[in-house]
């Protein structure tokens, strides 16, 4: 699913416009982006939680090469399930 079917469905079940519900989509989106730039957390209960963790630098082999390889220290989004929404999958 793509984001303008996901949209479509999203419309469908709230009952709104396409355009409602993208413009929905996109703020919830950014609101997301925004609060973890900002250093926060995000718990949704019952869905899951959105964080940024850093990750060290180090050093990695290339494969074909067999070459050491440098990886500079970054940040990255994690966003985990809470236990309630991969409960739905194991019935």
């Amino acid at each position: 699913m793509n984001k303008s079917e996901f949209v479509k469905a999203v419309a469908e079940t709230a009952n709104c416009t396409q355009k409602d519900a993208g413009i929905v989509f996109d703020a919830v989106i950014d609101t997301i982006i925004k609060t973890l730039k900002e250093g926060e957390k995000i718990q949704i209960p019952g869905f899951g939680s959105f964080e940024v963790v850093s990750k060290p630098a180090t050093t990695k082999i290339n494969p074909l090469t067999k070459q050491p390889i440098k990886v500079d220290a970054c940040k990255t989004p994690k966003f985990k399930f809470g236990k309630t929404f991969k409960a739905v999958f194991n019935d």
